[in-house]
């Protein structure tokens, strides 16, 4: 267990975000964290800060400055065998049954892992997609 003492979760996560971080490993997960249903595509630290960046490279100074320091983390992501937390692509996020978060787009997910409760592999996907 690589997270601080007293945090259970389970271990086949945690191995795939180890894949992630040090093998640039992806896989489509369904996460449920505390009622929701938290759906993407299972990316490393290092993509996660590098997608971040790029969000920010082209605003004012402060952004841009957001841009460089989420860039350096990326760097520092690079062969993380963290599993602290998890990150996901081209999410959305479903609350019983009303309309996923966001309806008309996907985005970027961080979550702490100690508080997912379960998962399955693979995206739910709209009728329309």
């Amino acid at each position: 267990m690589s997270a601080q003492s007293g945090e259970i979760f389970d271990p086949v996560l945690e191995a795939y975000i180890l894949a992630a971080n040090q093998e640039q490993f992806s896989l489509d997960l369904t996460l449920s964290v505390h009622g929701s249903l938290v759906s993407g595509t299972l990316i490393s630290t290092s993509e996660y800060f590098t997608e971040l960046s790029k969000l920010f490279r082209n605003g004012n100074s402060v952004s841009k400055g957001f841009s460089e320091r989420f860039q350096n983390a990326s760097e520092v992501g690079r062969d993380s065998n963290s599993t602290v937390f998890i990150h996901l692509k081209d999410t959305r996020i479903y609350c019983g049954d009303q309309q996923p978060t966001p309806s008309g787009s996907t985005f970027l997910w961080r979550g702490k892992l100690d508080q997912v409760e379960g998962f399955f592999i693979g995206r739910i996907s709209e009728s329309n997609e």
